[in-house]
């Protein structure tokens, strides 16, 4: 599954940094790893909301998750968080490695995406390649402007989370 990320970026011409690292098992040892890619943390959350609608949120990551104040924003009902077994449907990952480059196999578009205006301001992101045992530095700007265009995921929804 990697190899098929890198081959996407590869393809797209997207330059990154590519940083294999054991399994992060808690937000500290993210920390650390963006440390050490030069990035600000990024909590990646796959939501769900009563309509069986799915959002990945791209959080900055020193910012807490409010629920209640996302969903007001995009018109939604209550979000949740969505199942294992919906994150690898849809996603191709599990819970840990959930990433921004999982929306390379939502082929349907089923996953809509919201991202922290933190984060879009950003130069660089720091995401997973859908496993947990390696991160990637990759410009914001080409996320944006290359990758998800490229995969018919260019429209995205702008949040402002507060600390």
């Amino acid at each position: 599954m990697k190899q098929e990320i890198y081959n996407t970026l590869d393809r797209l011409g997207i330059d990154y940094t590519r940083l294999e690292h054991p399994p992060i098992m808690t937000m500290e040892e993210g920390m650390t790893i963006a440390q050490k890619l030069g990035v600000s943390p990024c909590k990646n959350l796959f939501l769900v909301n009563k309509q069986k609608e799915y959002f990945l949120l791209l959080l900055s990551g020193n910012k807490k998750l409010s629920a209640k104040s996302i969903a007001k924003q995009i018109g939604s009902s209550h979000l949740s968080f969505a199942s294992d077994e919906d994150m690898k449907t849809l996603l191709f990952t599990t819970p840990g490695a959930v990433s921004i480059l999982g929306l390379i196999y939502d082929k349907k578009n089923k996953v809509k995406l919201l991202i922290d205006k933190d984060i879009i301001q950003a130069d660089y992101i720091g995401c997973h390649p859908c496993e947990n045992t390696c991160s990637l530095k990759i410009r914001t700007k080409d996320i944006l402007e290359v990758l998800l265009p490229a995969i018919n995921h260019a429209d995205f929804e702008e949040i402002n989370t507060e600390l």
